[in-house]
């Protein structure tokens, strides 16, 4: 999978034959001392804490990016909780109200940023 200078060719054919192998699940060229190596590494089945199953390379970027048990902050009051709770949780905290430092009202704290707008 790689330019070789053609009078090169034949022996860097007969050294790949020899000590590489073809990953059959990523189709990456591993030397054959470190495929069982990395089939463990980056292809075993894991279960991730949401109980979806995957192979183990991509456990981290399901974790950080589309797992519904990630932790996220809710934007009014800076909770941590899972991605999954975020939606209900938000409704109920963006309803809590605080008075406007500038007219005095009280304001839902999902309409505070939008609120200097129509102020007053």
């Amino acid at each position: 999978k790689k330019d070789i200078p053609a009078v090169n060719f034949i022996i860097h054919e007969i050294h790949c034959r020899r000590n590489i192998e073809i990953c059959p699940y990523c189709s990456d060229s591993i030397p054959k001392s470190e495929m069982k190596n990395h089939i463990e590494s980056e292809h075993v089945q894991v279960t991730c804490k949401c109980r979806m199953k995957m192979e183990s390379s991509l456990l981290k970027d399901h974790e950080a990016s589309s797992c519904p048990l990630r932790p996220v902050l809710c934007q009014f009051c800076d909770i941590q909780l899972a991605f999954n709770k975020l939606q209900e949780h938000e409704l109920y905290c963006g309803s809590r109200t605080e008075p406007c430092g500038l007219c005095g009202r009280h304001v839902l704290l999902r309409e505070l940023k939008e609120h200097p707008l129509v102020c007053g």
